[in-house]
């Protein structure tokens, strides 16, 4: 793995960088699909969808979970501007728990008054905050 092209991921939230290094790959969610990121990569600007951020390291896999923004990608640089990042030792799983539950109930409600659309983010914020957990 010594000899893979590298490039620089950012990784920035409202409060702070999150993560400025050197890496091999990473794999996130967009609102189009899942996608893979190498060095050297056609441009492209993405919106992500709440989801497990994986950032390959030289044989090393971190694990983080996003909870939606916006992706930059270059040749030899990659900025995520996420709403949230956070790493797994951060996430409060029991928290996590309850807010799945919360939302997998309100979905399953047949309350007319149940803002669907809330529910559902919130469902896909609570499996990214869990998936990441694992």
């Amino acid at each position: 793995m010594a000899d893979m092209k590298t490039f620089r991921l950012l990784v920035n939230t409202p409060d702070r960088v999150f993560y400025n290094d050197d890496v091999t790959m990473v794999e996130l969610v967009t609102s189009e699909g899942e996608i893979g990121v190498y060095a050297e990569h056609i441009p492209l600007t993405s919106v992500l969808v709440p989801c497990v951020m994986s950032i390959h390291t030289d044989g090393d896999i971190k694990k983080a979970a996003v909870h939606g923004g916006i992706i930059e990608i270059l040749k030899d640089k990659v900025t995520v501007l996420a709403e949230v990042a956070e790493w797994p030792d951060e996430i409060d799983v029991n928290r996590a728990n309850e807010a799945k539950q919360r939302a997998e109930r309100r979905l399953a409600s047949k309350d007319s008054n149940i803002d669907t659309v809330r529910a559902e983010a919130a469902l896909k914020r609570s499996l990214a905050r869990l998936n990441a957990a694992r």
